[in-house]
C-alpha cells in the first residue's frame, strides 16, 4: 500500500523529476514557441510519456505534468480550439499517471516499500509563463487577485478532475500570485494539496522584490500547502535559499534548480554558463541545510536525477 507524500517526507527525502523541454528537444520537438514544452501535447504526446518514464527509471518519485505552459488561453492563442485544449491538458495528466503507474508496478515489493509511493504533480506555472516573455523570472505583470484566480482556475479544475496527486505551483515570481493560488486552492479545491516553489532574484528575494522569508512564512498556517521552496534558479543559490526558508518554516523544503544557464526570452534559448559544481556534489549540502524534496528544472537530465537519487539513497 502506498503512503501519502507528507507521510513519506516525515521519514525520508523525496526525489523530484527534471526538465521536460530539454528532453523533448531530443525527440525533435520544437519548443522555440510560446507553447514551449506544451507543443508536444499537439505534436507528439507519447514523447512526454517517454520523458516521464525516463525520470522514474532514473530514481524520481514525482513526475511534474507537462502543463507548466499549457493553459486554455495559451492554446487558443496558438490556434487550438478551447475544447481541444482542455483534452490536451487532461491528456497530459493521463500520460504522467500512466508513467507513474508503469514505473511503480515494475518495482519489486521491497523496492516499493523503500520508495513509499510515486506521484503525479499537476504543474501550474505563473501567469508570466503565459506571457512567454520571461516574466516568470521578473514578475513584471500586474493583475488583480481575482484576475489571477480566473486565469488559473480552469487549468486547476482540469488537473484535479484528471486525478493529479497534488498541484505544483511552480516558478512563482510574485507573492500576490502565490497568495491567489493558495486562496483558490482552499476555497475551491479543499481535497487537494500543493507545493509552492518561488522564482527568486537571489537567496533572500523573490523576483518581484518580496522578501523570501516573508513569502514563505505567510504560508505556515495554510495546511494544504505541504511543501515550499524554490525552483529554476542556479544551483549555487540553493543552499543559501534553503537556509532562508528553514529559518521561517517547519514545512518540508523543496528545491529543483536549473543548471545555471540564462534564459533569453527573445530567442527562446538558454545561454550556457560554466557551473562550478554538479548535482552530485551539491545535493549533500542541500540535504544538510534542510531540503526534503530535490529535483531539477530547466536543462537538467535523467542523469542529474539519477545522481540526486544516488546521494539520497546513500544517506538514508
Amino acid at each position: 500500500m502506498t503512503k501519502s507524500l507528507p507521510e513519506i517526507l516525515k521519514n525520508q527525502p523525496v526525489v523530484v523529476d527534471g526538465a521536460m523541454a530539454t528532453e523533448l528537444e531530443k525527440h525533435d520537438i520544437d519548443t522555440d514557441n510560446d507553447l514551449w514544452s506544451a507543443m508536444a501535447l499537439i505534436e507528439q504526446p507519447e514523447a512526454i510519456y517517454d520523458v516521464h518514464k525516463s525520470y522514474f527509471d532514473a530514481g524520481a518519485q514525482v513526475a511534474i505534468t507537462n502543463t507548466y505552459q499549457a493553459n486554455i488561453d495559451a492554446f487558443v492563442k496558438a490556434g487550438v480550439p478551447a475544447d481541444d485544449a482542455q483534452k490536451m491538458i487532461t491528456n497530459a495528466v493521463e500520460i504522467a499517471k500512466r508513467a507513474r503507474d508503469d514505473a511503480w508496478t515494475a518495482l519489486t515489493p521491497a523496492e516499493q516499500a523503500a520508495k513509499g509511493g510515486f506521484f503525479a504533480a499537476g504543474s501550474v506555472g505563473p501567469y508570466g509563463a503565459f506571457l512567454a516573455n520571461g516574466a516568470e523570472y521578473t514578475g513584471d505583470y500586474n493583475l488583480s487577485v481575482d484576475e489571477l484566480k480566473d486565469f488559473h482556475r480552469s487549468r486547476m479544475q482540469l488537473l484535479a478532475n484528471s486525478g493529479v496527486d497534488l498541484f505544483a505551483f511552480e516558478t512563482q515570481p510574485q507573492f500576490k500570485e502565490a497568495q491567489s493560488l493558495a486562496n483558490l486552492l482552499e476555497s475551491e479545491f479543499p481535497q487537494q494539496s500543493a507545493w509552492i516553489s518561488f522564482s527568486i532574484r537571489d537567496s533572500k528575494t523573490l523576483c518581484d522584490g518580496t522578501s523570501l522569508a516573508k513569502a514563505v512564512s505567510y504560508f505556515n498556517d495554510h495546511d494544504q500547502i505541504i511543501a515550499i521552496g524554490v525552483n529554476c534558479t542556479a544551483m549555487t543559490n540553493i543552499t543559501a535559499a534553503i537556509q532562508t526558508i528553514k529559518a521561517v518554516t517547519d514545512k518540508p523544503i523543496i528545491v529543483y534548480p536549473n543548471t545555471g544557464e540564462t534564459y533569453d526570452p527573445k530567442t527562446k534559448t538558454w545561454q550556457s554558463q560554466e557551473e562550478e559544481a554538479s548535482f552530485e556534489q551539491l545535493t549533500p549540502a542541500w540535504l544538510k541545510a534542510g531540503a526534503r524534496m530535490i529535483g531539477g528544472c530547466c536543462r537538467t537530465t535523467p542523469k542529474d536525477i539519477h545522481d540526486i537519487a544516488d546521494v539520497l539513497t546513500n544517506t538514508k
